[in-house]
Parts: structure tokens; sequence; C-alpha cells
């Protein structure tokens, strides 16, 4: 067996009824190539790998040990096994920049956001994800406007799709437990991948409002507000919607 290393994050799922609620939630979604993310022991893998084609599913990990294992566990489908590093892979950037992609994971929790921004990164291809996070991640993810949780990652990602809070899972489900709660949520993109404004801009306007979130958007936007009248401009940004953002960028954009 595997054993889970700290530097890594690791936290292999070993809860059985946990991981085929999962895969059950994955498995509705339209088939396309599928990724996995952090195979560890396989836990996932077992129950989806006969779903694909051989062709259509990789489950990558970072960690030797853990490719080692997985082929050996399935021999038959040895080749579906992949070292790689999801933030940094050349071979994951081919695909994700080619085709219609599926996500699944436990993922590791230091790098769930980085992985989250390489998701919205290439949000044309990425269809559909669920995935296992640090619940304060999952909860700022699918958090409305108007909660002190919501922030850049929600604004962006509720921009393209459809983000579900799916269920809580406890510290006691993993090897080893984590010291925190986790929790499984979905994205289905919503294919509005035209955003009517220019999306750099739309980027630059909710990271700039959400790294002063305590000051209104008046200051915050200071760099176009004094010269441009826009909405909201006395509201904070977590009070904002993501439309209300388009709209702020489309005026500023026209100016």
């Amino acid at each position: 067996m595997v054993k889970a290393k700290k530097y890594l994050g690791q936290h292999f799922l070993t809860n059985q009824n946990i991981a085929q609620k999962i895969v059950s939630e994955f498995l509705s979604f339209p088939k396309h190539f599928t990724i996995e993310i952090g195979a560890g022991t396989g836990v996932l893998t077992e129950k989806l790998i006969n779903h694909f084609p051989k062709n259509n599913f990789v489950a990558i990990d970072i960690d030797e040990e853990s490719i080692q294992y997985l082929k050996q566990k399935f021999p038959d489908n040895s080749n579906q096994f992949l070292l790689e590093d999801f933030l940094n892979s050349k071979f994951v950037e081919d695909i994700l920049s080619n085709k219609k992609v599926n996500i699944i994971g436990n993922f590791p929790y230091n790098i769930s956001s980085q992985i989250l921004f390489k998701i919205f990164e290439h949000k044309q291809n990425v269809q559909g994800v669920v995935g296992m996070f640090q619940k304060e991640v999952a909860e700022r993810i699918c958090a409305s406007h108007g909660s002190k949780v919501y922030g850049i990652l929600s604004v962006l990602l509720q921009t393209f799709f459809e983000t579900r809070y799916l269920f809580t899972v406890n510290e006691g489900s993993f090897n080893p437990p984590p010291k925190v709660k986790s929790a499984v949520i979905s994205l289905v993109n919503k294919q509005n991948n035209n955003l009517q404004v220019d999306e750099k801009l739309f980027v630059e306007i909710v990271k700039t409002a959400f790294q002063q979130r305590r000051k209104t958007l008046r200051n915050s936007l200071s760099k176009w507000s004094k010269s441009i009248d826009f909405p909201y401009q006395d509201k904070r940004p977590e009070q904002l919607s993501y439309e209300q953002f388009i709209e702020i960028t489309e005026i500023i954009e026209k100016y």
C-alpha cells in the first residue's frame, strides 16, 4: 500500500460510500476525455476505469509510488496511469487545449486553488468537474454574493460554470485523517464562453476589487473611478454578483 506523503498533502480517501457518491455524480455528465487528478491508491479510479475506453481516461499523480501501485493493481490499464503534475504538465496542457475534458479528483488541498485557476484558464474545454476540496474552499467557490467568503474564484468560476456544493465529508473518511473537514463540489460548464466584454479587463477588475475587499469599489477601483462614473461604486466587491462585475467591465471598456 502507498504511504501518504505529508509534503504532497496526501490524504487518501478510504470511505467507499463517499467514493461511490463522487463517481455517481461524475458519471451523470456527458462523456468526454476524463482526467483524474491525484489518483493516489485508486479508490475513485477503480470505480471509473471501466466506464471509459482506454484512450479516453487517464489518472495522473505527482507521486511515483502511487503510479507504480496503480499499474500493479490494474495491469491491463497500466498505460493510463501517468506520472504528471497537473499544474505543470505539457501532456495535460495539450489535452486541455485541444479536447473537451471532464475532471475528477480528490485534489491535494495545498494546490486546490491553483488547480481551479488552471480549470478557469481552460474553461472553453473543461466541461465538468467533480472534486474534493477543503470545506472552506468548497464553500468559497459556491458562495453567493453577499457572503463573507465570496471572492475572486467565486466570481470567475460562477461566470462560466454552474457551481454546486454537493456534500460534506468528515475527517475519518481519509487516511491519514486531515485536520479539516472536506467537501465535494461540481462545476458544469454553462457553454457561455462569450462574455461580450474584454475578458482580461474583466479578470483584472475582479482581482483588483477583491485585493482590497474592505474598501468600496470607488476606492479599490480608483484606477478607473477617478475618470469614469460606473455603478455600484459605494459597494464592496463581495456585494456584487458576477453579472454586475460584467456590467462594470462593459462601462469601463466603452470608456
